[in-house]
């Protein structure tokens, strides 16, 4: 069984994305059409770092999804300390469909993949924000008649350049075609290795990446504007010192002016009024950000759903004399259907039976976990 993760933006090809986004619109209409988790199966939510849309979207989710979501403390845990991250991606693997981290270094994170067995998706790292990206490209797409509307719109960020949600935005971006533009102080710019990364993918997709420190240059004509707080998680205490280079980068009406007519405002939360934006271009008619957060929702289950379809269809390949259905699988989806594309897993059914084929809990599932580290065919970075 080939176990697919999301670790960041690229775990995912250009295709993939189009199709989990597609999905997650679709999701966003019926919410209740796909139940892959029914059993219900669970999902292990994890988080070392303090959390709102993250544990509210992956919980809802996993529910509506007909799974169980079960929230693990990652402190109370003491993953990496008190247990290494190697034994505890063996027990939650062996007890969950899929599990979901939102810790500190990316490190972490590719280790729990390496022995869990399971899906393993990235809730936020220090260097990557690849589900929230997900959600910001759906809101992007809704705003511009869907995901044919992203290739070739300009992103323009707002704030620093080497925090997560900078990093996700250029590799993210670039796959779906974006030109991705981030307006940081010299001394914020994005790591050297990840911008190379989103360069190379944007030369793939036709989109561009561009780091400047002019933020109205980088606001020019923009369809979407973005911005993040001042100071990520963990840097508290130099909360203070960052203040004064991010001032000029600050998102208010006059930088708004600048962009597309219908340019829209987007923000992952939490925000600062008065800080990285103005409260007139947050609770203003451009802005998108609550429609973003709603969005989380729909991207995260059209990604849990398209991961399981990943491995469901590497366990169970159809032959070529009954190609139509596998156990517990939807027949192969037409052209233009959510997930639907040359090479595409196949998507559950809306109500798998309790026959299902579950390889998160199948013998040859089990046998995958608990020996040494996983190789799933894909570069984690």
């Amino acid at each position: 069984m080939t176990v697919r993760h999301f670790l960041k933006d690229t775990s995912i090809t250009a295709l993939e994305q189009a199709e989990i986004l597609q999905l997650a619109l679709e999701i966003k209409r019926n919410r209740f059409a796909y139940q892959p988790l029914t059993g219900p199966k669970g999902v292990a939510v994890m988080t070392d770092k303090p959390t709102l849309r993250t544990q509210v979207s992956f919980c809802v989710g996993v529910a509506e999804l007909g799974g169980y979501p079960m929230m693990v403390d990652g402190k109370l845990a003491g993953v990496g300390q008190r247990e290494s991250i190697a034994d505890t991606a063996r027990v939650l693997g062996r007890q969950t469909a899929a599990i979901v981290w939102r810790t500190f270094g990316q490190d972490r994170l590719e280790e729990m993949a390496a022995y869990a067995g399971v899906p393993v998706i990235n809730a936020l790292t220090d260097d990557f924000h690849p589900c929230q990206v997900l959600a910001d490209l759906l809101t992007v797409a809704e705003a511009r008649g869907g995901i044919d509307g992203l290739p070739g719109a300009k992103l323009a960020y707002f704030g620093d350049g080497g925090n997560n949600m900078a990093q996700s935005y250029l590799l993210g971006g670039a796959l779906a075609g974006l030109n991705v533009v981030i307006a940081t102080p010299a001394e914020f710019q994005p790591k050297p290795h990840i911008l190379a990364e989103a360069q190379a993918v944007a030369a793939t997709t036709g989109g561009s990446v561009e780091v400047t420190d002019q933020p109205q240059a980088a606001a020019r004509g923009a369809n979407v504007i973005a911005t993040d707080t001042w100071v990520s998680m963990g840097m508290e205490e130099d909360a203070a010192a960052r203040q004064n280079p991010f001032i000029p980068f600050r998102v208010d009406s006059q930088l708004m002016s600048l962009a597309a007519p219908d340019a829209i405002f987007i923000h992952c939360l939490p925000a600062y009024r008065g800080k990285e934006m103005t409260a007139e271009v947050i609770d203003g008619p451009a802005s998108r950000v609550w429609d973003e957060a709603e969005n989380r929702l729909h991207a995260q289950k059209a990604l849990i759903i398209w991961l399981l379809a990943q491995a469901q269809s590497s366990a169970v390949a159809p032959s070529a004399a009954a190609p139509a259905r596998s156990v517990g699988m939807a027949a192969a989806p037409e052209a233009g259907s959510p997930v639907g594309s040359a090479g595409a897993a196949m998507v559950p059914d809306a109500a798998p039976t309790a026959s299902s084929a579950n390889t998160a809990g199948t013998a040859d599932g089990a046998a995958q976990r608990g020996s040494g580290p996983a190789s799933n065919g894909e570069a984690t970075g």
